[in-house]
């Protein structure tokens, strides 16, 4: 006989747990076109490698004999996995038990989750769904008490969510209502992403907010994808599950599984040595005129190797990671579509957040530079653009990974300067479209010559005079006689400079915990 009842009794525990809420509330998931919790772990992980820990725990019901009768399962489901055949962490919200709310959770579980990651050096994914806090307004009458947030002798839930951002990749999915806690998980993450028709986030939802009498919204209205993404609490947003679950294993193939490893190089898909004609007249003589930046940073990073993250956030400046030679990268970028690529309040907070990632996962950084300064006028003063600004230089002159600078179009001003960290060395180049300088000319003439311009009989033709002179002698040649910019460079040779760039950097890139590290 042997163990047979037992084996047999954690098997039909087991049966329960697989029930998840009940085929009823299974049901209302899917009629919501969102996969349960287990579906999403089989989606996300490779095939049959997730080793799920806790399983059969729950609240069971027993009948007079001492025989169960019924488990319902704890509504969080995590265990170890494998993404691409990397070990990772995985914790997901069961919304079909009592709607992902911590009053049916078990505290342990999530913490555990946490913990495992940050001691096994483990990236993390969350799948949100729910609030997974204090437990709703009932909790007060099925517990005897009012819980008080960080509770005592022990916050360990509150710890890890952040300190793990220092130690390992942690990826949050916001895959249906999220709110309290579960809003703070997913932006307590390097890289967040909801859905476009299932998901909305927000710190209290419509029922508490409508009751405050001050607006009616539905959850779409209050906290979708288009809020969420646009104002930087989420930074991506898509169609689908299975899109959510593509993006978390593009987003980790470029990061190590810790701080103490260096991400792997891949093998190289791409000819070091190409040159992209189109990137010789990709920025257009006349200066009031855009261009698109992006398919230049395509012809720059080994093709189709490029991943932005962020992108209806800060969009004077994009962000992502590409690959050179195979090497992953961090890649930022002036998009000159949106405030003519000058840093507003956004893009600042942006820039924080990005370099503070590379920093802490030894990305060398790749900066295509088109910046005419900060953004300027009332707006910019009430967002607190400079200090937001400062705050963004600090970010970069702090970091230490490796560096490298192509100077595109424009580079002034405060913003201009912090084209690369200050006080240690980095490469940089310069194109032949660069131009440079404390004002542009544009505004800079009107404040320096006001009185030499109103004082001339033809005001205009003074200002042209004043500006055919001055263009001259802000030539990018007569800063390079002087040593002012390294080199500058035709613009096809661009990647064959990145690509001896990433090769130089690749030696440097040291693991371990660094004294800089990202905040969400």
């Amino acid at each position: 006989m042997g163990w047979q009842p037992e084996l047999d009794e954690l098997r039909e525990r087991e049966r329960f747990a697989a029930e998840l809420g009940g085929a009823d509330k299974v049901a209302r998931q899917h009629a919501g076109n969102r996969l349960t919790v287990r579906e999403r772990i089989d989606g996300l992980a490779d095939p049959g490698s997730f080793h799920e820990i806790g399983a059969i725990a729950g609240r069971a019901q027993y009948d007079d004999e001492g025989r169960l009768v019924e488990l319902m399962p704890s509504n969080c489901v995590m265990g170890r996995a494998l993404i691409e055949g990397r070990p990772v962490v995985v914790v997901g919200d069961d919304f079909t038990v009592r709607g992902g709310s911590a009053d049916a959770t078990i505290r342990e579980k999530p913490l555990m989750a946490e913990q495992m990651a940050h001691d096994l050096r483990l990236p993390i994914i969350r799948i949100i769904e729910g609030s997974g806090g204090g437990g709703s307004v009932k909790t007060i009458e099925t517990t005897g008490r009012a819980n008080l947030p960080g509770r005592v002798g022990s916050n360990l839930p509150y710890y890890f969510t952040t300190t793990n951002l220092g130690l390992v990749p942690v990826v949050a999915l916001g895959l249906g209502s999220v709110a309290g806690l579960g809003a703070a998980r997913v932006a307590a993450s390097h890289y967040s992403v909801m859905t476009m028709e299932t998901s909305a986030l927000f710190v209290a939802g419509p029922p508490v907010v409508n009751a405050l009498g001050r607006q009616q919204l539905d959850r779409f209205e209050l906290g979708g994808w288009e809020i969420q993404t646009r104002c930087g609490a989420v930074d991506h947003a898509v169609d689908s599950e299975a899109e959510a679950f593509a993006c978390t294993r593009r987003f980790l193939s470029y990061l190590p599984s810790s701080v103490y490893e260096v991400a792997p190089r891949a093998e190289p898909t791409d000819d070091p040595d190409r040159r992209d004609e189109f990137l010789f007249e990709a920025i257009p003589r006349d200066r009031r005129k855009v261009y698109k930046m992006r398919p230049i940073v395509e012809a720059v990073v080994d093709r189709g190797s490029f991943f932005e993250m962020g992108r209806m956030f800060g969009r004077g400046i994009i962000t992502g990671f590409a690959r050179l030679d195979g090497l992953p990268v961090a890649v930022m970028a002036s998009d000159p579509f949106f405030y003519g690529g000058s840093w507003t309040a956004d893009a600042c907070d942006k820039i924080i957040r990005f370099v503070d990632l590379a920093e802490t996962f030894h990305l060398p950084i790749v900066y295509l530079c088109d910046c005419p300064g900060f953004d300027i006028g009332l707006e910019a003063e009430k967002h607190a653009t400079i200090r937001k600004g400062v705050r963004a230089m600090a970010a970069v002159n702090q970091s230490s990974v490796p560096w490298c600078t192509f100077l595109v179009r424009n580079v002034f001003g405060v913003a201009g300067a912090v084209n690369q960290p200050s006080g240690r060395f980095s490469i940089r180049y310069a194109w032949l479209s660069a131009r440079w300088g404390s004002l542009p000319l544009e505004g800079g003439i009107e404040a320096a010559y006001r009185a030499e311009i109103d004082a001339a009989p033809d005001p205009a033709a003074k200002r042209a005079e004043i500006e055919e002179r001055l263009g001259k002698l802000r030539s990018p040649f007569r800063t390079a006689e002087t040593f002012w910019v390294e080199e500058i460079i035709d613009p096809r040779d661009t990647r064959k400079l990145a690509v001896e760039f990433s090769r130089l950097a690749d030696k440097l890139r040291e693991p371990g915990e660094r004294r800089f590290c990202m905040r969400p």
